[in-house]
């Protein structure tokens, strides 16, 4: 059993505590927040050991989790790992790609395991469409949210779009060619709706929004490849695959969906399928999945490289954005 600590008792903070609880590969030995208040409240909450100080808590276990404001996330991160700590870290992995790439060097001279918590890999959504989708040429994503003073000291691309460029990231296996984008400031000192066009060298291209301010929620990505779109709804948890087939005759089913491609050049059948999706805690899953890979010493599900790559586009997307 792995000991572990938390790093930062806030919102999601609470959350990951309530999810390492229920994770048999993990003693959890306690947690630290600097701000007193909340972690009085947290420490009786959940019977929990508050640690005074961050070196006391990283000494006293074996995995440090940081759910801490990105600013600060480097330091907690390079302090744990120079003690040959495991860490799990959240999204964004840290405040910039000049901080990221030093960190990548402390963790290879650590010999330690990082993870990144880009908690949309693990979206059940996600989970099931992900073996279907086969080298995307246009991927589209919508990512809105209605309007929460929380994340609002950072721009809507590292507080929303960053998890669309990690799954757009992590299906397309080609470099990035061009980026360019747009966004506007309305309520906020940085862009609180913005667009990005992200043109990749195999000719794949993709298409993010993401807004703060929108009067409802939506988290949708569709994707495009030869003979098939496959649609899926993160908040819904939802999953629609369409995909065809060349036939040479009449299916025998009558209501076939049969698409006519013209004289001499052949037809294809449309199949829709609907997978059922069961329900999954992605976060609760992610934390067992890096638990998993520091036991059976694999490779994390989402790697330091893949933090430093969304945070790298992300970034420059930001570059392209005049305000």
């Amino acid at each position: 059993m792995l000991k572990i600590g938390v790093l930062g008792a806030g919102h999601l903070g609470k959350i990951h505590i309530k999810c390492i609880k229920e994770i048999d590969k993990f003693d959890l030995v306690g947690f630290y927040d600097p701000n007193t208040e909340t972690a009085a409240k947290v420490a009786a909450e959940f019977g929990l050991k508050r640690f005074d100080t961050l070196h006391g808590i990283i000494d006293a276990v074996d995995v440090v989790d940081i759910v801490t404001p990105t600013i600060s996330h480097f330091d907690c991160a390079s302090e744990s790992l120079k003690k040959s700590k495991h860490v799990f870290i959240e999204k964004p992995i840290v405040a910039s790609p000049e901080e990221a790439r030093e960190l990548i060097k402390i963790s290879e001279e650590a010999g330690a395991k990082v993870q990144v918590g880009h908690v949309e890999r693990f979206n059940p959504a996600f989970l099931v469409a992900q073996p279907v989708i086969d080298n995307p040429m246009f991927i589209e994503t919508h990512r809105l949210a209605q309007f929460n003073p929380r994340g609002t000291d950072v721009p809507v691309i590292l507080d929303l779009m960053i998890h669309d460029i990690d799954i757009v990231l992590s299906v397309v296996k080609s470099n990035v060619k061009k980026i360019s984008a747009s966004g506007v400031p309305i309520i906020s000192d940085t862009p609180d709706i913005a667009n990005a066009r992200i043109e990749f060298d195999n000719g794949c291209v993709a298409n993010l929004t993401a807004s703060r301010i929108s009067l409802k929620n939506m988290r949708k990505s569709r994707f495009f490849q030869r003979d098939a779109y496959i649609s899926v709804d993160f908040l819904e948890k939802e999953v629609e695959i369409v995909k065809m087939k060349d036939i040479d005759a009449e299916p025998n089913d009558p209501f076939a969906m049969v698409l006519d491609l013209g004289e001499g050049k052949g037809k294809k059948e449309i199949m829709m399928d609907r997978p059922k999706i069961g329900p999954i805690n992605a976060i609760k899953t992610e934390l067992e999945k890096f638990a998993e890979a520091i036991l059976e010493n694999t490779v994390p599900a989402v790697t330091i490289n893949d933090g430093y790559m969304a945070l790298d586009v992300a970034y420059r997307i930001l570059g392209k954005i005049t305000i």
